[in-house]
């Protein structure tokens, strides 16, 4: 069954939201440790303002070539991901994002910047992952669509197996969970995520969300997370696993979602926002007020 546009941009809008939600709320717990692990025994929210990062600028840029082009135009991408960077570089970039990012807008070509990192293999980082979301949304009556479009929106700054396979992931599990939500798709916990794997090219991020499938939701986030990952390394096989495990597990609640996000560490914000991106598409309610502490994505110098 097509979807009707103006539902691919609501469902696309609303993995956004998602997103800048859990890369705001991950954002507030970059503190001490010890600090960070008792606001989060205490379920303790900061009241005070939420910035978000590098991940919603890029996933802010996905959703608005989606809504121009319909698709991922990847050279269209790359100058929307470059004039943002341009707008505000303090935003958490990681360096290599930096340097490719850099080039994009000195007027390198996109192709060139993001594959000749890492000595020519490419970044396999969760930066590709972190921003895929609305492209499930966007395309969830046609997974082919999802996945080839994941890959193009991940290989403007990720050109390595592993960073491309994060973005597909996450991308396919955006669809899968909306298509849950609609009544299309049944799938639940093992099946979820072998039918996520089913998806990818071979790589160690579809053999860790394999894994994945061995470690029951009653086990403890410290065993997880010593299977799945939690991000601190920056690639996408050491975050993308736990992802999709803690969503696959924990969706019926966005606020269960993202304390069970956070509780990993590593790299709360972009853990949180891919939680996040992909929940927003499947909880029955989203935590409103949260919502008002956190800097709302439409309302910033990026959204236009």
């Amino acid at each position: 069954m097509n979807m009707k546009q103006e539902d691919r941009i609501r469902y696309a809008k609303r993995a956004l939201d998602g997103i800048a939600l859990g890369d705001c709320f991950g954002q507030t717990f970059f503190v001490p440790e010890e600090i960070a692990c008792q606001r989060i025994q205490d379920r303790e929210i900061l009241k005070s303002p939420w910035h978000f990062t590098d991940d919603t600028v890029m996933a802010i840029g996905i959703y608005r070539i989606l809504e121009r082009y319909g698709e991922i135009n990847q050279d269209e991408l790359a100058k929307v991901f470059a004039a943002n960077y341009e707008l505000d570089w303090h935003r958490g970039y990681g360096g290599t994002a930096h340097t490719i990012l850099r080039n994009i807008a000195e007027g390198k070509d996109w192709q060139k910047a993001a594959s000749e990192v890492f000595d020519g293999m490419g970044s396999m980082g969760n930066g590709g992952a972190m921003r895929a979301a609305p492209i499930g949304a966007y395309f969830a009556d046609d997974l082919d669509k999802v996945l080839y479009n994941a890959r193009a929106s991940a290989e403007v700054t990720h050109t390595h197996i592993e960073g491309i396979a994060g973005a597909m992931a996450v991308a396919a599990a955006s669809a899968l969970i909306l298509n849950k939500k609609l009544g299309r798709y049944l799938g639940e916990g093992i099946d979820f995520l072998r039918d996520i794997a089913d998806t990818l090219p071979e790589s160690d991020t579809k053999y860790k969300i394999l894994s994945a499938v061995s470690i029951p939701k009653e086990s403890s986030i410290e065993f997880a997370v010593s299977v799945l990952g939690n991000g601190i390394r920056l690639t996408a096989q050491d975050t993308v696993p736990f992802c999709l495990w803690c969503a696959v597990y924990f969706y019926a609640s966005m606020e269960e979602a993202l304390w069970t996000a956070v509780s990993a560490l590593g790299d709360r914000d972009t853990i949180c926002a891919i939680v996040g991106g992909m929940v927003s598409l499947v909880a029955d309610e989203l935590p409103q007020q949260w919502f008002r502490y956190m800097e709302a994505p439409e309302k910033s110098v990026f959204f236009k």
